[in-house]
């Protein structure tokens, strides 16, 4: 279980504070106006945002306690941050934990056949669009082993079909992975689809 325990998170003028709790192997999706703290509370649970006052508990034990790369989690950012050096198939390989590199390529395979990007996987991110870029950027941070997954705007840059496809895909993914998934969204739809709770900040 995921735990926000009075968390208190403060820069400069503006503050928030959070408290509640998400079940385990669930999906939060998160709403609320720009300025609310949804990115913010993301990034503190990931250990990108310093809290103030209050604790961040996954599974009975404090996150603030553990440093970044410490934390069971695997995060979409808004900006996609893949590695511009490397082919769309060595960013997808980054951080996953398999027993064979055939049961990592199976994987890369089946979940790159399921958001349509298989003809991409040889090309360079430079080559793709926004949309392709962000399909790449969302399939790598649940291919990962962390048992939870915080996904701000996911689908911001895909047209109607491939966010639902992206939808359908992450639900599928997390509850065949048993990962718990805090999701930010501006779209009701994705709540419709998604959410097995929804939290909206005002």
């Amino acid at each position: 279980m995921l735990v926000m325990q009075n968390l208190l998170l403060r820069r400069g003028s503006w503050q928030r504070r959070y408290h509640f709790q998400v079940e385990p192997n669930t999906i939060l999706t998160i709403q609320g106006r720009s300025g609310a703290g949804k990115s913010a509370l993301l990034a503190a649970i990931a250990g990108f945002e310093p809290v103030a006052e209050g604790d961040i508990q996954w599974q009975g034990q404090s996150l603030l306690r553990l440093a970044i790369e410490q934390r069971p989690v695997s995060m979409l950012f808004q900006e996609h941050n893949l590695f511009e050096h490397l082919s769309i198939a060595q960013n997808l390989k980054l951080g996953l934990k398999f027993s064979s590199a055939t049961e990592q390529q199976a994987a890369i395979n089946t979940a790159a056949d399921a958001l349509e990007i298989s003809a991409y996987l040889k090309k360079m991110p430079k080559e793709l669009s926004g949309g392709q870029r962000q399909r790449v950027a969302l399939l790598r941070t649940l291919l990962r082993p962390e048992p939870l997954i915080l996904l701000d705007e996911p689908f911001a840059e895909l047209d109607a079909y491939t966010r639902e496809l992206a939808a359908l895909w992450v639900r599928q993914t997390a509850k065949t992975a048993h990962k718990t998934v805090l999701l930010v969204t501006h779209q009701d739809e994705d709540v419709e689809r998604l959410a097995d709770q929804n939290l909206i900040l005002d």
